[in-house]
């Protein structure tokens, strides 16, 4: 134990970077809430361009390097939510849209994984959604690619296959918010620092995970590809475990690679 602190701090929650043994130390994470306007209908909204809501998840929330995500408690309705994430690399307030994507790092692909039905009791209260989307391992999030691989993408497909078939599909491009205009909007409610991470939204067809459910993350160029059979990097696998009547952990077996 450090003579600086009383108890031991907290494990820096990092993710790996593709082509670099160093890693992303990851600060805050964003969540862009019905920033595609397909989703924003399924869940009963206007997608109108209103101005965008937020919310947070902990840093702790975050599954990578292939690990397992257990299957949360108190919830029976776990839904999938595939979205593009932003790595920022530069922080800032008050940040203009021209100068927004200096501040990116980098870019990845990361899941949303949600408790719908804490969420809706939550929404029905007008209670935060917290125990809905910020409980332990909800982010499962693959490498994060730096912006001078990749560039910055603001088209591209967006998928969600489970058990081989598509779920959710969407564009960059349909972003009711796009990532400059986020970051702007963003920064004018908190001072953005390196390592904050923004999930950008989700496209229509999110759903539940059920036990044997394999999820795999398709193409958004240059950031993300599809896998076959093998697993290979550039993927978001999870396996979902179904709530069962025991005191063994379930979970939904999670590998994340290079976008």
């Amino acid at each position: 134990m450090s003579s600086a602190f009383v108890i031991d701090p907290p494990v820096q929650i990092s993710l790996p970077v593709t082509g670099d043994s160093r890693r992303f130390a990851v600060n805050r994470i964003y969540c862009v809430g019905r920033n595609y306007a397909d989703h924003a209908r399924e869940m009963g909204h206007d997608p109108d361009r209103e101005p965008p809501f937020f919310f947070m998840k902990p840093a702790n929330s975050i599954v990578t390097d292939g690990k397992d995500m257990a299957y949360p408690n108190l919830s029976n309705d776990v839904h999938h939510e595939i979205e593009m994430v932003v790595a920022i690399g530069k922080g800032g307030a008050n940040i203009s849209a021209d100068k927004a994507l200096d501040h990116v790092y980098g870019y990845g692909v990361g899941l949303d994984m949600t408790r719908r039905d804490l969420q809706g009791e939550a929404k029905k209260m007008g209670r935060p959604w917290d125990t809905g989307k910020a409980f332990d391992q909800s982010a499962p999030c693959g490498e994060i690619t730096p912006a001078a691989q990749c560039g910055h993408p603001s088209s591209g497909a967006v998928k969600l296959l489970v058990n081989g078939e598509e779920r959710q599909s969407g564009d960059l491009n349909q972003l009711i918010w796009n990532v400059p205009d986020t970051i702007a909007y963003l920064s004018t409610l908190f001072t953005l620092e390196p390592g904050d991470l923004i999930f950008s939204g989700t496209p229509a067809g999110v759903g539940p995970v059920k036990k044997g459910d394999v999820l795999v993350s398709s193409n958004i160029p240059g950031v993300a590809q599809r896998i076959g059979t093998n697993w290979q990097p550039g993927c978001t696998v999870g396996k979902a475990m179904e709530t069962i009547e025991s005191t063994e952990v379930q979970v939904i077996e999670v590998a994340v690679g290079r976008l």
